[in-house]
């Protein structure tokens, strides 16, 4: 804010134009000066002297408020392009998996680039576990996922709920199973394709006692033919067998350009919540919030609304 402005201001705090000089470190005279100055731009008097220092006109009254409420949007204005320039340098970086990717990540990356050009983007594509490694080393800020089955509390991460999802059973075009709607156990009893591979490392995350059976089926080596953390050699391996490939159903029009088809279930499995994870110690981070914020936005925007939490 203009220099004039605020030294009107501590002489109004101040009642005494040497007072006010002393607090700004400037000569009595050049705040005259410049009072004087300040006086003939606005056209009213603003200060007018008494025996104990100065005291304001009624002009200078009501000009002192307005100032005082211009000085707020300036010091308002100026934190926030710090935090603005403060997030350009730090740029994003966080992890998800291909189909959050798909979903709405790439479009969130591509606009924060168009409002921060210069800023570094590190978008790591992978499953639950990769991506909580990743943040428990402090890689990445956060990740997108499915929520954990029990997870363990002394893993450290806090989980963000943003959507759910169900899953859903994809097989190539001509598959019998598209014949008509099918019971979850006939789905299950041909070949399954997976794309979040079974991991030892994943037991160190889990409390055995409170995971679900969508996380002990992992472990189960005959309940897939076929898994692998690539999107694309599962949706290669479906295509061409009577492979089955469970994943979520909000990928159900992605895969139906890519000659999948789902199958119509008749006892559809219960929602999974789709959330972020980010180190608990970090969850008032300002840089932290800030991209949490970005990402609940962009997700909120194309996944559907959380139900009944």
């Amino acid at each position: 804010m203009d220099r004039s402005l605020r030294q009107f201001l501590a002489i109004a705090d101040a009642g005494s134009i040497t007072a006010a000089a002393r607090a700004l470190n400037v000569t009595q005279p050049t705040l005259t000066v410049n009072m004087q100055r300040l006086e003939r731009e606005v056209g009213v008097p603003l200060l007018t002297r008494t025996f104990e220092g100065v005291r304001l006109t009624s002009y200078g009254e009501m000009f002192r408020d307005k100032v005082r409420q211009m000085q707020r949007l300036y010091d308002n204005a100026v934190i926030d392009l710090r935090d603005t320039r403060e997030r350009a340098q730090t740029g994003i970086s966080m992890a998800c998996g291909y189909t959050w990717w798909s979903l709405f990540v790439r479009l969130m990356v591509r606009e924060y680039h168009a409002e921060h050009p210069s800023a570094p983007i590190k978008v790591n594509i992978g499953d639950q576990i990769q991506c909580m490694d990743q943040l428990i080393s402090g890689d990445i800020s956060l990740f997108v996922s499915n929520e954990f089955d029990g997870l363990k509390s002394n893993v450290g991460a806090k989980f963000i709920p943003l959507s759910q999802s169900r899953t859903g059973y994809f097989v190539r075009a001509g598959h019998p199973l598209l014949a008509a709607p099918q019971l979850r156990a006939d789905i299950l009893s041909h070949p399954l394709a997976i794309t979040a591979p079974p991991e030892n490392r994943f037991r160190g995350f889990m409390n055995e006692t409170q995971r679900l059976e969508s996380i002990s089926v992992v472990f189960e080596h005959s309940a897939f033919s076929f898994a692998s953390n690539s999107m694309a050699a599962c949706v290669d391996y479906v295509q061409n067998t009577e492979a089955v490939l469970a994943h979520t159903r909000l990928m159900a029009d992605t895969f139906r350009e890519l000659g999948l088809h789902e199958i119509e279930q008749l006892e559809p499995k219960r929602p999974q919540t789709v959330g972020i994870y980010l180190l608990a110690e970090q969850a008032n981070d300002r840089r932290v919030h800030s991209l949490v914020e970005r990402v609940i936005s962009a997700g909120r925007s194309v996944l559907p609304p959380l139900e009944g939490r």
